[in-house]
């Protein structure tokens, strides 16, 4: 038989090809890649599941994706990605997987803002008051002398509303945090970064064998 993977058995190869053949061109047709580069992807996902003997990959491997291949070494960070791609928070979908590539390395900025609010505000809330955005902003300010510190999260806090908070109501929306954004792309991440920065992207490209992504070569 035609082996998707050499490094596969030809049993773990059918067991793949029956398990998401119906997903190659739905995939294909519903995200930015094509039809090789979704069985590209999915076949990394199944080497995943093949490790944790389950059909879906576990956070935990999520987890140690975004440390090294993501380059995101925010646990909080990581944690709420998962918690926005999967349903239970401890096992992720093909689907679920396939998102976490499209929206990092082909997502447009409309999709990758949302995405990222939703991570930011992943705590339960709908909005970022001043309680989420403190917490978030305390791992940029650390020393010795704890008011200077203190004083420093709380500046930055008061900027940080001053830039985003249009209404003045006391909470950053959706549509604040991507009216300003959409002006200067620079703050997509303003509170931590979520997305693999460009000079990442050819080594997932190369990684994951996702053709359309590969550096020029001139």
């Amino acid at each position: 038989m035609n082996r998707i993977d050499l490094t596969m058995d030809d049993m773990a190869n059918t067991k793949f090809l029956t398990l998401y053949n119906s997903l190659f061109k739905t995939l294909a047709s519903s995200t930015d890649f094509n039809y090789n580069e979704v069985v590209s992807l999915l076949t990394v996902f199944y080497k995943f599941t093949l490790h944790n003997g389950t059909r879906e990959m576990s956070t935990r491997q999520m987890y140690n994706l975004c440390l090294v291949m993501f380059d995101i070494f925010d646990v909080q960070i990581i944690d709420r990605i998962s918690m926005n791609i999967t349903s239970d928070g401890r096992f992720i979908s093909p689907e679920a997987w396939m998102k976490v590539f499209g929206v990092f390395l082909n997502g447009n900025l409309e999709e990758r803002m949302r995405f990222a609010f939703n991570v930011y505000t992943s705590a339960g809330t709908v909005f970022l008051n001043r309680e989420v955005v403190g917490f978030a902003i305390e791992k940029f300010f650390y020393g010795d002398d704890d008011d200077e510190v203190n004083e420093l999260r709380a500046d930055m806090v008061e900027f940080i509303f001053g830039k985003f908070d249009h209404d003045k109501d006391g909470v950053i929306s959706f549509d604040e945090y991507a009216a300003v954004v959409s002006r200067q792309p620079g703050l997509l991440e303003f509170l931590g970064k979520i997305y693999p920065d460009n000079r990442d992207k050819a080594l997932i490209a190369y990684c994951h064998n996702i053709e359309s992504l590969f550096p020029s070569e001139d």
